[in-house]
């Protein structure tokens, strides 16, 4: 049984971990740069599983069951090509166009919900998503206004579709949670990964340098960090609760941005980016209650 804690304090670990994450994001941009996305995925996730396993070990835990690895492996393979396409992506892009870009996952995820789960799609989804969809043509606007190379283009593009699978992904992340301890989730969700991208490394692996190796530890430390805050998070509130954390990335991607690659945000991203928050704020939003609630009740 996990132990009940106040929305508030889920909240304030979820924004945490969203912080932490930012902060890897910045390392894991330099890596792809420097090494390729492939490369630099692959090198996190062996690292995250260096470091998570002997604690996984000491600790004594369980296997996971039968559904639970179920999980593991269907959140490791989604939550691996987002994470490869993202990463492909912001080598091209600003961290805050990228990661405003991201932020339609939420979004997706209510639709997807839909599909899958057999929830009623309500009308502020539908009202919300046309909004958040202003704010991608927004963004578009101002590539077309700064005269963007193929290069960025092409990374927007891929960062987009990397919010799709990443919507799949944050549908998993609850079913995982629930599931699942939180260290179980961060060390699982690498190993899947670690295997899957493993098969691929002859052809498009390589060797870090020994300069790259404090940076990659650095990153998987914070990527570990941050999934066991997000996943004990979202084992103790609902996704709608914890979903607005998630805006919160575009300050620090534009902070660390800025710090890291002096990268200047342009006033188009910005307000692409709040046009996308306002979207998905509208689409997550309780209906208020009607005056046939309370007779039914």
């Amino acid at each position: 049984m996990k132990r009940e804690v106040s929305p508030l304090a889920a909240f304030a670990v979820a924004a945490a971990g969203i912080a932490v994450y930012s902060a890897m994001d910045t390392l894991m941009k330099g890596l792809s740069i420097a090494s390729g996305a492939y490369a630099a995925v692959l090198w996190r996730s062996l690292a995250g599983v260096a470091l998570l396993a002997p604690v996984f070990l000491a600790r004594r835990m369980r296997w996971p069951g039968a559904k639970a690895l179920r999980l593991h492996v269907a959140r490791g393979a989604t939550g691996g090509a987002s994470v490869l396409l993202f990463f492909w992506g912001l080598a091209r892009v600003p961290m805050a166009q990228g990661v405003a870009l991201t932020f339609l996952a939420p979004l997706i995820a209510l639709f997807l919900a839909g599909l899958t789960l057999g929830e009623r799609i309500r009308r502020a989804a539908i009202g919300g998503s046309l909004v958040a969809s202003l704010g991608v043509l927004i963004i578009a606007a101002g590539q077309v206004q700064a005269h963007a190379s193929d290069a960025v283009v092409m990374g927007s593009v891929a960062i987009l579709a990397a919010s799709v699978i990443y919507a799949v992904s944050l549908i998993l992340l609850r079913q995982q949670a629930q599931a699942a301890d939180p260290l179980e989730v961060a060390l699982f969700t690498s190993v899947v990964l670690s295997v899957l991208l493993l098969v691929a490394a002859p052809w498009f692996g390589s060797v870090p340098t020994t300069d790259q190796l404090p940076v990659v530890f650095g990153a998987a430390l914070l990527g570990s960090i941050s999934a066991v805050a997000l996943a004990w998070a979202y084992g103790r509130a609902e996704a709608q609760v914890l979903a607005p954390t998630e805006y919160t990335a575009f300050v620090w991607s534009a902070l660390f941005g800025w710090l890291a690659f002096a990268e200047r945000v342009s006033p188009y991203t910005v307000a692409g980016a709040l046009f996308i928050i306002a979207g998905c704020l509208v689409a997550i939003r309780k209906p208020a209650p009607g005056p046939q609630t309370e007779a039914a009740l």
